[in-house]
Order: C-alpha cells, then sequence, then structure tokens
C-alpha cells in the first residue's frame, strides 16, 4: 500500500502482519444498570412497550385527513386516544405498528365513518376530550387504550367494524 511522503515509515521497510492480541477479554455479559432481563416489565402505567413505536405516530398523522370529526372533536385527540390502542395491537404480536393497527383503532371508535353511530359518539366523546394535552391526560389516554379487550386486538383489520362497537369494547 502506497504511503505518504510524511509518513515515518521508511518506504523499504517490511510490511506489517496482523497479530493476535496478547489478552483476549471475557465474553459480554449483559450486567448493565438498565439492562432488562427476559421480556419488558407489565404493570400498571407501563404502557405495551415494543419496537418504533413513534412510527404510529406517523401513519396516524398520514390517516388525518380520512377522520371525521363530529362537535366538539379534535383530531388530535383522536389520534393520541387511538394511538394508545393500536401501540398495544403491535405489540400484542412482538411486532412494530403498521398501518392495520392504527386504521383499526380508528375504525372501532368511528372515526373513520361519516356517521358512526350515535351512542358511540357519546361514548367516544368523554373519553378522549382533551388527550391532546397528553402532558397532564396519560392516565385517560391508558383507560381508552386498555378499555379494548385482547380478544379484539386480535382480530383480522375486516373484523372490525364501528357498528359493533358494544361488543368490541366489551361494552
Amino acid at each position: 500500500m502506497a504511503a505518504p511522503k510524511f509518513s515515518p515509515v521508511a518506504p523499504t521497510s517490511r510490511a506489517r502482519a496482523y497479530r493476535s492480541p496478547d489478552h483476549v477479554p471475557d465474553n459480554w455479559m449483559p450486567d448493565r444498570p438498565a439492562e432488562i432481563p427476559g421480556f419488558q416489565p407489565q404493570g400498571p402505567r407501563r404502557g405495551n412497550p415494543g419496537p418504533d413505536q413513534g412510527f404510529a405516530l406517523r401513519i396516524a398523522r398520514q390517516l388525518a385527513p380520512s377522520l371525521h370529526m363530529q362537535g366538539g372533536e379534535h383530531v388530535e385527540d383522536a389520534i393520541r386516544g387511538c394511538l394508545g390502542v393500536a401501540l398495544r395491537r403491535a405489540s400484542l404480536f412482538s411486532r412494530a405498528p403498521v398501518v392495520h393497527d392504527v386504521k383499526m383503532a380508528f375504525t372501532m371508535w368511528g372515526f373513520l365513518d361519516e356517521m358512526p353511530p350515535t351512542d358511540l359518539i357519546e361514548f367516544r366523546q368523554p373519553l378522549f376530550a382533551g388527550l391532546r394535552h397528553v402532558g397532564h391526560h396519560y392516565a385517560e389516554a391508558r383507560v381508552v387504550a386498555d378499555m379494548v379487550p385482547e380478544a379484539t386486538l386480535r382480530l383480522t383489520p375486516a373484523e372490525i367494524d364501528a357498528s359493533r362497537w358494544r361488543e368490541l369494547l366489551g361494552v
């Protein structure tokens, strides 16, 4: 290999070859203070951890123009409330969120229907009110996310219909 003129090695010196180090370190062990052995811990207010969860927010923002709000509802409230449901579903399958997770959440709460059932609107409005202020309403957003039974989260997107909202939410 060519060497620059300012290199301290003489051009006629022998080329160096690889040598193993004198000491081989021990195998690495997960012993850092924040290391979690096994699965993520579960419990109240711990959420549902999973990979690349921020991507669900991007998907939700792309779907925002197709959401249908009723009087007094805000798109950001719907996104914040449905995001927890979508992330629960994604983490249930041990994967990152996909568009179907977010669409299912919006569908089951009736945000993708132009004319959702009146009783669903009356039920969801107090639950979703103010969720866009996530710093102050984390507990309320968790209530919305935890309200959906696991059996509903395991359904396929084709099985979700806002007209069956009582059955889907177990109400």
